[in-house]
């Protein structure tokens, strides 16, 4: 839920409290609905895994009410151009970006072109074209369109193929450094999809 907070104390080192006035209750909004909930309960728990406290991140925080008005809004099918699960994996290409680890899918890393990138190199995180990773496809992973055009409507194997690129990244540089693993609710989601 987003909430309006203000703390007082006496004084700054002292125990306080808040005061909370809601401004939007999207927990309410799909509390019917196992599926948006389990996105929802992905995003928090990756936001609790990877966020240090009172380190301010201004971008994902935006991010995450784009992510929550399109999950409240937004159909499943992709009716609408983009379904709440595409928003939720290029709301994880921005944490990645917020923790320092964005991937660069601007061009082939290999030869620079613009054009058929369809891999990622698991080393640097940069894009490959379809004639450069050829000989090397079983070690890239897949890059589906919709993570370059956002106005694609990506079917199941494109949203599950985008969860595990940006989870690799995720687990890669945050989780398995720091020997934990991927929050049990984002694997929930990807099981719920996989369904």
């Amino acid at each position: 839920n987003v909430v309006d907070a203000v703390w007082r104390a006496r004084l700054a080192d002292h125990l306080g409290s808040y005061t909370l006035e809601p401004v939007h209750d999207y927990f309410a909004l799909v509390l019917d609905d196992p599926l948006r909930l389990k996105g929802l309960s992905a995003a928090l728990g990756l936001l609790h895994g990877t966020l240090a406290e009172r380190d301010p991140h201004p971008g994902i925080y935006q991010a995450t009410l784009s992510f929550l008005e399109h999950l409240v809004s937004t159909t499943d099918d992709g009716a609408e151009g983009r379904s709440w699960v595409a928003v939720y994996v290029h709301w994880e290409l921005e944490l990645l970006d917020c923790l320092g680890f964005g991937l660069d899918l601007s061009a082939c890393a290999a030869t620079g072109a613009v054009d058929e990138l369809i891999y990622v190199s698991p080393r640097t995180g940069r894009a490959v074209s379809a004639a450069a990773g050829a000989p090397y496809r079983g070690k890239l992973l897949a890059l589906p369109g919709f993570m370059l055009d956002p106005s694609s409507a990506p079917d199941k194997d494109d949203l599950i193929a985008g969860l595990r690129l940006t989870g690799y990244f995720l687990d890669r540089h945050h989780y398995a450094a720091e020997g934990r693993t991927i929050p049990a609710a984002r694997t929930r989601l990807i099981e719920a999809l996989w369904n």
